[in-house]
């Protein structure tokens, strides 16, 4: 039974040790052996933890012996994402520079984790300043999507999705401004959950200095998970008021959708006409129709509808995100301490920009969060008739390593197809990404969005879906 704990759930896992069936001694060694077996082809991680995660176990299965009351993770082999500070480590964010910037403590999401019991066996790869999607740098090396090693595993979460795809952890954490958690949920075959903004708290910032701006309104945590009854999990830890962050919300109940009525879901695979948003490939609309198909078989209310906001909300996020990287000092960081890739990824995607929305003033600035606050009315009322939204991952497969540094030409493409990823955090409303269709590489993916504090809603049809998928995780890598 131990060769395969590797594969179980993080809920039955939690479980089985509870209930004495198992040791966390003997899962976390699992998963340590796991990761060892497969880590050289997907390169998922940056930092290992073995010695501290056995430590960890052994005084797991202490608490279990003594009768302590224990929480709901207790003992779970979980990661955490390189970009998230962890006291007494280094916070590298994918730069090599910044390998000496020792965290004073733990971010808050993290810290529920522990509290809950869970255990990090490692820390996943990010690209550098987690701002590209795929995951690459100098330092740590190419993060490779198990499914196809040739195309990328999303970014910024790559390696997270990759250690759950190949069944290292069932349970990771990770974060989205721009797609970072559902992007390579998707890309990867796995699932995972951008919450609305408050739910998770959030801290991500030096010794000293505030959030920036674009952090505060856009960035969450989140997890990523194989099921959805363990982002179901994941989420309810996760959760909940923090005084490090005013923003937070406590704890919610996460409400189920009525059962008395079909919930209508709207299809939108076509953004509008929009400076940076596009349609997109034939295939990836295929898939979201394949999906709605599925949901229709499970009772939901399925319609193609058309949204252009969602396409202004795309691009209002390159307006107000970028500026506020460019002002705020990130891109001259950037050109510090980057290596050659994220320099040229910024070099473009400002040559795209500039392209497509010409010189950004102070005064243009102003004027895109006004344009927010009436794209996000628009939205909820559409909303109200369409509780659940059903979207395409990108509007293009996993892409080919390094295509987002090809040219300006090529970025452009992909920027655009990116808009279901770049909409939401605008909107500040959850997204769940999900891999749904098998192909002969890496899986096509959808995401599904709903209203504010509505996650519940959106795993229940998250669930629908997997359930008709046929889409098998964990998986043994294919190695380049």
């Amino acid at each position: 039974m131990t060769d395969e704990l590797w594969r179980w759930s993080a809920e039955r896992t939690a479980r089985s040790i509870r209930e004495k069936e198992v040791s966390s001694v003997e899962v976390v060694f699992a998963s340590l052996a796991r990761l060892a077996a497969t880590d050289d082809a997907t390169n998922a991680f940056g930092e290992v933890m073995a010695d501290e995660a056995l430590a960890a176990a052994k005084e797991a299965d202490a608490a279990v012996s003594r009768g302590d009351t224990v929480g709901p993770l207790h003992g779970v082999p979980t990661a955490f994402k390189l970009n998230t500070p962890v006291a007494g480590r280094p916070t590298p964010d994918g730069v090599a520079a910044y390998m000496e910037n020792i965290a004073a403590e733990t971010a808050p999401a993290l810290s529920r984790l522990l509290d809950a019991g869970a255990i990090p066996v490692g820390r996943t790869n990010c690209p550098p300043f987690s701002t590209r999607w795929t995951t690459e740098s100098e330092h740590f090396g190419i993060t490779r999507n198990p499914w196809d090693p040739a195309v990328t595993t999303g970014g910024s979460s790559g390696g997270a999705a990759a250690a759950v795809a190949t069944g290292v952890v069932a349970l990771a954490h990770g974060n989205d401004i721009a797609g970072s958690i559902r992007y390579p949920s998707a890309s990867c075959g796995v699932a995972g959950i951008r919450p609305t903004v408050g739910r998770v708290p959030l801290w991500h910032s030096p010794p000293g200095w505030g959030v920036p701006l674009a952090v505060q309104q856009f960035g969450v945590e989140g997890p990523m998970a194989r099921s959805i009854a363990d982002l179901r999990l994941g989420l309810g830890v996760m959760s909940g008021a923090d005084p490090r962050d005013p923003m937070a919300v406590p704890a919610q109940h996460l409400a189920p959708r009525p059962e008395d009525r079909p919930i209508r879901v709207g299809i939108v695979t076509d953004p509008g006409s929009h400076a940076l948003a596009g349609k997109g490939r034939p295939e990836t609309r295929e898939a979201v129709r394949t999906a709605g198909a599925w949901l229709a078989d499970a009772g939901y209310e399925v319609e193609e509808v058309e949204l252009p906001a969602l396409g202004e909300a795309a691009t209002l996020w390159w307006t107000l995100v970028m500026t506020e990287f460019k002002v705020g000092g990130l891109v001259a960081e950037v050109h510090r301490v980057g290596d050659a890739g994220i320099r040229r990824a910024y070099d473009l995607m400002y040559e795209v920009i500039g392209e497509a929305l010409g010189e950004i003033s102070f005064a243009d600035y102003v004027g895109a969060y006004q344009r927010r606050a009436l794209v996000r009315r628009q939205v909820a009322e559409f909303m109200a008739r369409y509780p659940i939204l059903l979207l395409p991952a990108s509007g293009e497969p996993p892409f080919p390593l390094g295509n987002d540094i090809e040219s300006a030409d090529r970025l452009r493409e992909l920027m655009t197809h990116q808009w279901p990823n770049t909409a939401v955090p605008v909107l500040g409303i959850p997204g769940l990404g999900l891999g749904v269709t098998p192909t002969d590489g890496a899986p096509l993916g959808v995401q599904l969005v709903g209203r504010a504090f509505e996650e519940e809603w959106l795993f229940q049809a998250g669930e629908a879906i997997q359930d008709r998928s046929g889409l098998t995780v964990p998986i043994d890598p294919r190695r380049p």
